[in-house]
């Protein structure tokens, strides 16, 4: 039995056991029977108006608990429905008070979840907008009104995730493009003039508005500065090597051209400015010393006709180069000059070299040839003659695999330029060809020379006999019979003279004669 139960027995038996006093009483007191009627009916009645009181509370309380659940359940349907999760199953076989608990329960929850996906809405809303005002974009598309679901939350957070990575991208780039936009207006000594480069120099950076159109802008604006700074280097080192020329051919003494060291390097506004009066006071004082700078300007064609392999004709051909007349003319001439054939060296200055380094190459192959035909390199040279030989063995093989390379680059080079390649007024390999020959040819005019010079050694060894040879040590052990010294005392010098041409011929390779112990026959007839 339940509890609710006993308690109601209980309270029957309570009432019973009140009923049966209040008769007790009633009859000791000995009220009549009809006023016991009629307060019995005032107990009965009483008591039925509190338990009606009571039943009416009660049902009252079961109308707002059915009208709860149904409230309950309109909003529960609605959260459910915003935000966009299925229906709510209620659990059956509940009683009235744990259905309505459990729906009011989770509407508390839905309710919980809705605010704070507004909040995070609003939140991510006023987000976007100040990135939508720095990057002057579109605002993200979704209705600040509704609800939204936890896949719009996630991608929205994504979307400001994107957008705040694109406003730190193009602020960094915004704070380079500034830095460097700055640093070429402080070159050239320029100031903000339209309102944009000063909202760019002036204004806060956070307060600049990064949109795409403004990056390109400062991307343009740069562009354009530094092409004029750009410009300005190029005007600056124009005038510096055209001030450095005219220091050197004036000769201006080092000190002067130490103070204006800082204008040599810098390239502002004021460095231009001060290389322009430099440039114009040096100007003027060249034209006031026409023949000296004229002078130093042939020294300078000099030294590129050299490089250049101009011949004697091609000299010749610049006949303001031997005019004594220095005047503005002849010293335009001159520049002229000069400036041809520099342009002409840079543009041929690969070739040029490659020639220059056959002509080195030329030059010391033939010392080392000559060094190889000196009687004195026999001698101890701290090992000079092993490198000589084996510099001249390597300048013998490098020497045609230059020509030879030379000879590719000369053809390419005649093709574009559609005239012949010269040096000293004849073609390239024409030229190497005639220094081989004539090498060849002074190689075997020495060889005749020794040839000769040995014929005639060996007639006058015939003549007269030569002397013999014996070692040093030999010498001190034995003496000369005194009759064999008189019997060549006339031949003396000729003995002599024939013992150092032997030698001189060993040192260059050929045999030794050895005299016999006695003279020809042809010295005992005369």
């Amino acid at each position: 039995m339940r509890k609710s139960e006993v308690l109601a027995a209980e309270s029957v038996a309570c009432l019973n056991k009140a009923l049966c006093h209040l008769k007790d009483i009633w009859e000791e007191i000995g009220i009549p029977e009809d006023q016991r009627l009629q307060r019995t009916n005032v107990v009965k009645n009483h008591i039925k108006g509190l338990l009606d009181m009571m039943i009416t509370e009660e049902e009252s309380l079961r109308t707002r608990l059915l009208s709860s659940i149904e409230a309950c359940r309109k909003q529960l349907d609605t959260l459910c429905l915003e935000l966009q999760l299925p229906p709510f199953e209620e659990e059956r076989g509940v009683t009235m008070l744990q259905q309505e608990k459990e729906i009011r329960t989770q509407v508390e929850v839905l309710v919980k979840e809705r605010t704070q996906r507004m909040q995070q809405l609003k939140a991510l809303t006023e987000r976007d907008q100040d990135l939508c005002d720095t990057l002057c974009s579109n605002p993200y598309a979704l209705d600040p009104n509704a609800v939204p679901s936890l896949e719009q939350l996630n991608s929205f957070h994504q979307h400001i995730a994107s957008q705040t990575t694109e406003k730190e991208r193009r602020h960094a780039e915004f704070v380079g493009i500034k830095r460097q936009i700055v640093l070429c207006m402080d070159d050239l000594d320029q100031l903000p003039e339209t309102s944009f480069e000063k909202d760019i120099v002036c204004e806060d950076q956070e307060a600049f508005c990064l949109s795409k159109d403004n990056i390109a802008s400062l991307k343009l604006l740069l562009g354009q500065l530094e092409e004029r700074k750009a410009e300005n280097q190029a005007v600056c080192e124009a005038h510096r090597e055209k001030i450095q020329e005219l220091w050197d051919r004036l000769q201006v003494p080092q000190e002067e051209r130490e103070l204006f060291t800082e204008h040599m390097v810098a390239s502002k506004k004021k460095n231009l400015d001060a290389l322009e009066a430099e440039g114009r006071r040096l100007m003027e004082l060249k034209r006031l010393n026409m023949q000296n700078v004229t002078e130093a300007i042939r020294s300078e064609i000099a030294v590129l006709w050299e490089k250049c392999f101009f011949s004697s004709d091609q000299q010749q051909a610049f006949v303001p180069y031997f005019s004594n007349d220095f005047t503005e003319q002849l010293l335009g001439l001159h520049e002229a000059e000069i400036l041809r054939l520099k342009q002409r060296y840079e543009e041929h200055k690969e070739l040029f070299e490659g020639v220059q380094r056959w002509e080195e190459s030329w030059r010391l192959f033939l010392e080392l040839e000559k060094k190889a035909t000196d009687p004195s390199r026999f001698t101890n040279r701290g090992g000079n003659l092993l490198k000589e030989e084996k510099q001249k063995a390597e300048l013998h093989k490098s020497l045609p695999k230059l020509e030879k390379k030379l000879k590719a680059q000369i053809d390419v080079w005649e093709q574009e330029q559609a005239r012949e390649f010269l040096v000293n007024g004849q073609k390239f390999l024409q030229f190497v060809e005639e220094q081989w020959e004539l090498h060849r040819i002074e190689k075997e005019n020495e060889k005749l020379e020794r040839q000769l010079k040995k014929s005639k050694q060996i007639e006058v060894d015939m003549l007269y006999g030569t002397a013999v040879r014996t070692p040093t040590k030999r010498r001190f052990l034995g003496t000369t019979t005194p009759s064999k010294a008189r019997k060549f005392n006339g031949t003396t010098s000729s003995l002599s003279s024939a013992n150092s041409n032997s030698t001189m011929r060993s040192a260059y390779g050929g045999t030794v004669c050895h005299s016999p112990s006695r003279p020809p026959l042809s010295v005992n007839k005369s």
